[in-house]
């Protein structure tokens, strides 16, 4: 059964219907959820998926080995890019995220192992009579919050993290 939220808009139900949910185990999918995310803070995840491309074109599609290595001229250049969310610790959160992001990669030999671990490498399917039942957070997402936070990682609040392991198939939240 669909979300009624898949229907506000057609960027909304292709999202639905096409990434919401599916278990993704693509490192650079991976981060670019974690960076869309973490930029929807505060805003719709509408706004979001608008300005998705844009926000992918002038982020080297994503490539967290190069935001890692940006510097003040990347930074200033994202904050005068008219697609970006123009918010100065966002867009920090971006390039530090990224570096934080190889770490775990190395630590773990991909982030998608680390990610995927907390649940034994399994999907947390969990069924809802009514949509206004599932919740934003869960002891899940409060734990990893606090580990990535834990690891310097910024933007990974446990509302955001729910959000991100919803959008890569870890939490698959449905209906009856």
């Amino acid at each position: 059964m669909r979300f009624k939220w898949a229907d506000s808009h057609p960027l909304m139900a292709e999202y639905h219907d096409a990434e919401w949910g599916i278990e993704s185990h693509d490192e650079t999918y991976l981060y670019e959820m974690l960076v869309l995310e973490g930029m929807q803070a505060g805003l719709s995840w509408l706004t979001i998926l608008k300005k998705r491309e844009g926000i992918r074109q002038a982020l080297n599609q994503f490539d967290y080995e190069i935001i890692a290595k940006y510097g003040e001229d990347d930074f200033n250049r994202l904050m005068h890019t008219d697609t970006m969310i123009k918010n100065k610790l966002k867009i920090n959160s971006i390039i530090i995220n990224a570096q934080k992001f190889i770490e775990v990669q190395q630590e773990f030999g991909s982030f998608d192992r680390y990610i995927w671990s907390f649940t034994n490498f399994e999907p947390v399917i969990t069924y809802f009579e009514d949509e206004s039942l599932v919740p934003t957070d869960n002891e899940l997402s409060q734990r990893i919050s606090k580990d990535l936070k834990r690891r310097g990682f910024k933007f990974v609040g446990p509302v955001i993290i729910y959000g991100f392991l919803s959008a890569i198939g870890v939490i698959q939240d449905r209906l009856k």
